[in-house]
């Protein structure tokens, strides 16, 4: 298979896996407590990173201490997205959670043109489409949840960008100190209920380690081998289908019913999101050409998950 080919099909593959993951949460939601759920997402990604660090050196200064401040932030955006997907549909959530697109250039940037506003008033109005079921209503618990994930989520990947730029850090070490820090915040939490694994069974299993290898490390390595070999622009288009295949994962596997309404903002959302990423990447792509020797950042990759 050609390179771009097969650079394309993993980056394809990464937003069906991170669509599904949506699904997968809210089944294993179902069977065990969010806190164990938490728990577990990261102390299985935890012991698999000390297994692959063993031999590679000790940590810097700075990937300690930037991996565990972005440790904090990735939890928090964790325990809003796991609640949140909790108390509404996974095809709510996917869509609902890709608003980070929308908002992370603003936290960003600061100073964005109007059109790049208009596209998050279409994001908007399909959120309210989304949420209001055969009639406009409030939105639920779990879709404001959702939205908070979102915010919190754009800040977290504007700090990521912050904290690395220009510092020596290396990813999986980072990511390491990440997940570490993940599984000790949320031991305490889930500790009590930890006895419950005991009857958890096989398929509740199988939806935790898939949610912490390959929605977590596997997805990672996998966009980091895949962004060095294409351009910004291919990557985030692909990456930019994950709330389609979320709400396709929670309409085709997880039985759930959309309204025409929903249907309808479903498509404002990914078209709102679409435009603001395209005048964002113009953006860029203008600041680069007016500073010579430099290339368009490919941020706008990383946009899609820092789980």
């Amino acid at each position: 298979m050609p390179t771009t080919r097969r650079t394309d099909a993993v980056l394809l593959a990464l937003a069906v896996v991170w669509g599904s993951s949506y699904l997968t949460a809210k089944t294993a939601t179902d069977a065990l407590p969010v806190p164990i759920v938490l728990f577990l997402r990261y102390a299985i990604g935890a012991l698999v990173c000390l297994a692959a660090l063993r031999g590679a050196g000790a940590l810097t200064r700075d990937e300690r201490r930037y991996g565990s401040l972005l440790g904090l932030t990735q939890a928090a955006v964790l325990v809003l997205e796991t609640y949140g997907v909790a108390h509404t549909s996974a095809g709510n959530a996917g869509l609902i959670i890709s608003l980070t697109l929308v908002l992370t250039p603003v936290l960003d940037r600061g100073r964005l043109p109007g059109r790049f506003f208009l596209a998050v008033a279409v994001c908007v109005a399909g959120v309210a489409l989304l949420v209001s079921g055969n009639g406009l209503r409030a939105p639920g618990a779990g879709d404001l949840l959702m939205l908070g994930a979102a915010v919190v989520r754009a800040g977290h990947v504007v700090l990521v960008g912050r904290v690395t730029a220009g510092r020596a850090v290396r990813p999986f070490q980072v990511t390491a100190v990440q997940t570490v820090v993940g599984a000790v915040l949320f031991l305490l939490p889930a500790a009590p209920g930890l006895p419950v694994l005991a009857r958890t069974g096989a398929v509740t299993w199988v939806q935790l380690v898939y949610l912490a290898l390959a929605c977590g490390l596997g997805a990672f390595l996998a966009q980091t081998w895949a962004v060095q070999r294409t351009s910004a622009t291919r990557a985030s288009l692909l990456l930019g289908t994950e709330p389609v295949w979320a709400l396709l994962a929670g309409v085709c596997l997880g039985g759930e019913r959309l309204t025409a309404l929903a249907v309808l903002g479903a498509a404002l959302i990914v078209a709102g999101t679409y435009g603001a990423q395209s005048v964002e990447r113009a953006l860029r792509t203008a600041s680069a050409a007016a500073v010579p020797g430099t290339a368009p950042h490919r941020a706008d990759t990383d946009l899609s998950r820092a789980r």
